[in-house]
Parts: structure tokens; C-alpha cells; sequence
């Protein structure tokens, strides 16, 4: 008889885990001497750092002195009246998820991740956003934070806010649902035709996991797809927009923010 796969056996949901963010963070404190201090309650993750890289040759984004990840650098930026958070270049699923719960260790509120997506079912040409009310779990870092089952998806209240914070930008973003992959080059055609049965508009590598991490832990995290690409079937693919897609993705940003600020 078959047996489940390591990753689905003994996880224990319902336990805490032995090894938490504050201990980490704590100790990364006092062997680089960083002192105690605030976080902005908003931050992004910005997967492909275009965001972070635009900011910073604007002068637009400081270090923050007080962030204590040992792989990662939090930057400080404003905009449109509020105060932001960023961290560019976490790559996945386990990156994701791994910087959120230090994040939210520290002192973040709210994490808006918004990452470049391959277009799965046409929708319309690229670029565009889609707001990801729910992800497909092709990926594992999920797993070990709910039990399985084929969706994660955006807490209810959250999604109320987001329908209103979108409702009159002037950049297109659609509502729907992402299939969160770990091995964006293993995108066969099997599972791309699952996919499109499934009307997924796109593939990415966070959302999965981010929701169901928001989920186990009551966190509030908000999940963008910037449509970029067709999976690089034909030449001119990639191409995000002015400033590599940042006036549009700070435009999102701005609007989400400060519908959840009025909340």
C-alpha cells in the first residue's frame, strides 16, 4: 500500500512550533549589535526587487536600522503620505513565507506581496495585475502550515477591502486565482492544461504559501500577480512597463494601503 509523501506526514497543525522568528531575530540582534526599534506597520515584498531597485535610484529608500534578518535588507520609503517597508528579491515559497514570519515578528501589520506572473489563460495582453483571492498549492512550504487541500486562499475581510481599494485605479487589475508553483521550469504542458480546467489566469511562486501561512498564524497578507509574460513563448516577453512596472505596483500599494488604514 502506498504511504503519503514525507511532507504530508506527522505535522502536528494544531502544535506550535519549537523554533520561532522572535528567538531567531533576538539573537541576530546581539551578534550584530542592532538596536530595538520600529518597523513600518505596512511592508512588500517584492519578489523581482524591480520596486526596491527603482526607489533606491530615486534616493527615495533608506536602510532600516532596526531589521535583523540575516538574509534579507528591509528598506524604508514613503509615498503618498504613508510610511512603507520593503524587502526585494524573496523568491519563493519558503523565502516568502520565511521573511513574512520575521516581519510580522517585528512588528508588520499588513505584507503586500506583489510578484511577476506567467499568463496561464489568456485573459488580455500583458502586463496587468491580478488581486489572487485564491492559489493553487503546487508548492510545499503550505503544507506545513494547513493541511491539505488543492486551495489557499485571501481571508474573507481582507478580500472586502481589496475589492474596494481597486475598484477606481486606473491600472487594470482582475480578481482571480494563481497556481503557486516551486519549479517555474517544470511547467509541462500536463500541468498547464490542468491548470487552465482549473480557469487559473496565472502561474507564480509565493501566494500559496503566504495564505496559508496568514491563515494558521491570523496574519493579514495581501497577494498581487503582475502578469508579465506568456512563459517566454515568444520574443518582447517580460516586459512590466514604466519604470519596470513600479508606478503602476506603487499605484496598487497606495490604494491598498490606505483603504486597510481606514479600516
Amino acid at each position: 500500500m502506498k504511504t503519503l509523501p514525507p511532507i504530508l506526514r506527522k505535522k502536528g497543525y494544531h502544535r506550535p512550533s519549537m523554533f520561532v522568528p522572535e528567538n531567531l531575530l533576538r539573537e541576530a540582534k546581539r551578534q550584530k549589535n542592532i538596536p530595538d526599534g520600529q518597523l513600518p506597520s505596512i511592508c512588500i515584498l517584492d519578489p523581482d526587487g524591480d520596486i526596491v531597485r527603482n526607489l533606491r535610484s530615486a534616493n527615495r529608500a533608506v536602510l532600516n536600522p532596526y531589521w535583523a534578518c540575516y538574509h534579507t535588507q528591509l528598506y524604508n520609503f514613503e509615498h503618498d503620505g504613508v510610511e512603507f517597508g520593503i524587502i526585494g528579491c524573496a523568491v519563493g515559497a519558503p523565502f516568502a513565507v520565511l521573511v513574512a514570519e520575521e516581519l510580522f515578528a517585528s512588528g508588520c501589520r499588513l505584507l503586500i506581496s506583489i510578484t511577476s506572473s506567467g499568463q496561464v489563460n489568456p485573459q488580455q495582453k500583458p502586463p496587468f495585475f491580478v488581486m489572487i483571492e485564491r492559489a493553487y498549492r503546487d508548492e510545499g512550504t503550505s503544507y506545513h502550515y494547513l493541511p491539505p487541500s488543492d486551495y489557499a486562499v485571501i481571508a474573507d475581510d481582507l478580500l472586502k477591502l481589496l475589492k474596494a481599494a481597486v475598484s477606481e485605479l486606473s491600472i487594470t487589475v482582475h480578481r482571480g486565482t494563481t497556481w503557486t508553483t516551486d519549479a517555474p521550469f517544470r511547467e509541462t504542458s500536463v500541468a498547464i492544461e490542468h491548470a487552465r480546467s482549473e480557469n487559473i489566469t496565472a502561474v507564480e511562486m509565493e501566494a500559496a504559501a503566504l495564505y496559508a501561512f496568514a491563515e494558521a498564524r491570523c496574519k493579514q497578507v495581501a497577494c498581487f500577480a503582475h502578469v508579465t509574460n506568456q512563459m517566454g513563448i515568444s520574443e518582447g516577453d517580460f516586459e512590466k512597463g514604466e519604470a519596470d512596472g513600479s508606478r503602476d505596483a506603487l499605484e496598487l500599494i497606495s490604494a491598498v494601503s490606505k483603504e486597510w488604514l481606514k479600516a
